[in-house]
């Protein structure tokens, strides 16, 4: 199902999708690698937490 059917804008004004955009994991189309940012994403959210009540997250590849 499109991403357009599941969203509804009213309810979501600011929802936006990038397509072919990676933020961990490797692109295999060309074949660049982003997997440094996977470890810059847990120190900043341990860092959130100390301010949010943010206990858990789980990182995902792109797969």
């Amino acid at each position: 199902m499109p991403r357009k059917a599941l969203i509804c804008p009213d309810t979501t004004p600011y929802y936006r999708c990038v397509l072919r955009a990676f933020l961990c994991g490797r692109d295999e189309r060309t074949e660049q690698s982003f997997e440094h940012r996977r470890q810059w994403i847990g120190d900043r959210l341990l860092a959130l937490a100390q301010v949010f009540a943010l206990e858990e997250y789980r990182g995902r590849s792109n797969i």
